[in-house]
């Protein structure tokens, strides 16, 4: 495949959570790089990967992520790393929108367990 410019104009984009957007910038079957949008007051579910070691930078805003219980703020042109298996929970608790890049390798999709689901298949 050439090579390409990409953007929000021209990648595949989806939706997550209630009010979140994706854009695969980058897509194949050893790597993902997407950008993405959090709104104010939005968050993910907690969860972890089995196998996908992710990134997350910052490109907007200020992105709360808690990791296995441990809360970090991350700023603009700032960035946090999340091993694979480690619990996480990315959040918007400021009052603008929150860009961010998020890189998995491999990729997280499928790759991914709730906290939710984990806590009730153990119990």
């Amino acid at each position: 495949m050439p090579p390409q410019v990409i953007s929000q104009k021209n990648a595949q984009h989806y939706t997550w959570g209630s009010s979140c957007d994706g854009w695969f910038l980058v897509r194949t079957p050893e790597l993902n790089i997407i950008e993405e949008r959090m709104p104010p007051g939005a968050s993910e579910i907690r969860h972890h990967h089995l196998r996908a070691r992710q990134f997350f930078f910052v490109l907007e805003g200020e992105l709360t992520m808690e990791i296995e219980r441990q809360v970090f703020t991350v700023g603009r042109g700032e960035g946090i790393e999340i091993a694979p298996g480690q619990a996480h929970q990315a959040m918007n608790r400021g009052r603008d929108d929150l860009h961010f890049l998020v890189t998995s390798q491999p990729p997280s999709h499928g790759d991914r367990l709730d906290a939710e689901t984990t806590s009730s298949q153990i119990a």
